[in-house]
C-alpha cells in the first residue's frame, strides 16, 4: 500500500513484524532528486534504572541474539498497544529482574537511533524495590546482577557496558542527581 504524505513523500510498508515494521519512503530532496529511505517504525520502549536502598544498581546480563553476545544492561522492553510507559516500566522491572518498585519516576525520553528508526525510549528510575518472582519469556536469557554505581561507570569506561539505552538512562539519572545536589547547595 502506498500513501501520500503531507510533505510530498510516498510510503509503503516493506515488512510488518511482530515488534516493528519497515517503511520505505521516497522523498524529494532539496536539489529535486528523489531518494529512498527505509525507516524502522517502532511502538516505543522503556528502560528502567533500578536503585536499591543501599545504592546498588539492578542490572541484567542479557543474551542478545542480534549481537550474539551477553550485554550488561538495565531492564527494558517495548510498549504494548495502548500501554502507559510507567506501567510498562513496572512490568519490565518485575519480569526481567525479580524486583517490584515502590516508586517509578520518569527520567526523560530519547530517540534510540533517529537515523533509521522512530523508536522513542522512555527512561525511568525505580526505587523502593522489593524482591518478587521473575517472569521471563521463553526466548529470554537474562541474569540479574547488582552493581555499585562505580562498577557501572567503570564498565562503561572499560567497554564492558556497551548498551546505548542503558548508558543514556544512567547519564540522565546522574545528571538529575547532580542537578539536585547543586540545587540544594544554593
Amino acid at each position: 500500500m502506498i500513501a501520500r504524505g503531507v510533505t510530498g513523500e510516498t510510503r509503503d510498508i516493506v515488512l510488518k513484524g511482530g515488534v516493528f515494521s519497515v517503511e520505505r519512503l521516497r522523498v524529494q530532496l532539496r536539489n529535486g532528486t528523489v531518494a529512498e529511505r527505509e525507516i524502522v517504525r517502532h511502538p516505543g520502549a522503556v528502560c528502567v534504572l533500578g536503585l536499591l536502598d543501599d545504592g546498588r544498581l539492578v542490572t541484567i546480563r542479557n543474551f542478545r541474539i542480534a549481537t550474539n553476545s551477553w550485554l550488561v544492561e538495565f531492564c527494558a522492553g517495548k510498549l504494548e498497544a495502548g500501554e502507559q510507559p510507567s506501567i510498562a516500566a513496572a512490568r519490565e522491572l518485575e519480569e526481567e529482574t525479580g524486583y517490584s518498585a515502590g516508586s517509578i519516576s520518569a527520567l526523560g525520553t530519547f530517540y534510540t537511533s533517529p537515523g533509521f528508526t522512530d523508536e522513542l525510549m522512555h527512561a525511568f528510575l525505580a526505587t523502593g524495590l522489593r524482591p518478587c518472582p521473575t517472569r521471563l519469556e521463553q526466548d529470554e536469557r537474562i541474569e540479574t546482577r547488582l552493581m555499585s554505581v562505580a562498577e557501572f561507570e567503570e564498565g562503561i569506561v572499560r567497554g564492558d557496558v556497551v548498551d546505548a539505552k542503558s548508558i543514556a538512562t544512567f547519564t540522565l539519572w546522574l545528571l538529575r542527581q547532580r542537578a539536585a545536589t547543586t540545587h540544594t547547595r544554593r
